[in-house]
């Protein structure tokens, strides 16, 4: 057991797991994302539904997407920040059935056009994870670093990920894929024991079949 276990995360309050877990979701869709969003459409559903006023979930969603932590105060002034610098915020509230409680669906819009959808869920005490990435079934849970390629599901393209990381001595901790089907598109999702360089994403990124790689930091 550790520390984080016994006190908790450090956090701005109500709770740890409609407030501090909700900020890291939005914190991890906007590191997924990595852009400046222009959109947020934002769908809480079950207790993040119900009590979402109460708990600041609302406010905190707001700050992680505009990449506050739990324990920036701005915290409480997310959706003013959000104007000042105009990006427009989306609130919804869904009576869906999901299967956990804390649940929310985060769609993020950049200047480009460009997209990103993304499901994340709070479990208590400030630990998350994130579900879903545009339709894919994913689990990342944004305590470690984490490198995610998007990529047509073909032979070759885990071996050669794998080899580029090795050739850096970076080891991979935990390693998962996942795909639409064979043959069609997938995501793969690694975790290191140290950060992939900006360099070594851009030779990543070379690699045919791939369209898209991002690397992320621990929150």
């Amino acid at each position: 057991m550790s520390m984080f276990d016994i006190i908790g995360p450090v956090m701005i309050g109500p709770s740890s797991s409609h407030t501090a877990g909700a900020a890291r979701i939005g914190l991890t869709a906007r590191h997924i994302f990595h852009e400046e969003p222009a959109e947020a459409e934002i769908t809480v559903y079950g207790s993040f539904a119900k009590t979402y006023k109460g708990h600041g979930t609302d406010k905190a969603l707001v700050a992680g997407i505009l990449g506050f932590g739990a324990d920036d105060v701005r915290l409480r002034r997310s959706f003013e920040i959000a104007a000042e610098r105009q990006v427009k915020i989306l609130l919804k509230t869904s009576d869906a059935e999901v299967a956990h409680p804390n649940t929310v669906r985060i769609r993020l819009t950049g200047k480009s056009g460009r997209t990103v959808e993304v499901v994340g869920v709070s479990l208590g005490g400030g630990k998350i994870e994130v579900r879903e990435i545009d339709g894919f079934d994913v689990l990342v849970t944004g305590e470690e670093h984490t490198l995610m390629t998007f990529h047509r599901d073909k032979p070759g393209i885990i071996s050669r990920v794998s080899g580029i990381l090795a050739a850096d001595n970076i080891n991979v901790s935990t390693m998962r894929v996942f795909r639409s089907g064979k043959n069609e598109n997938a995501v793969m999702i690694l975790s290191t024991d140290s950060p992939v360089p900006a360099e070594m994403v851009e030779e990543i990124k070379k690699i045919d079949g791939i369209s898209n790689v991002i690397a992320m930091l621990p929150l």
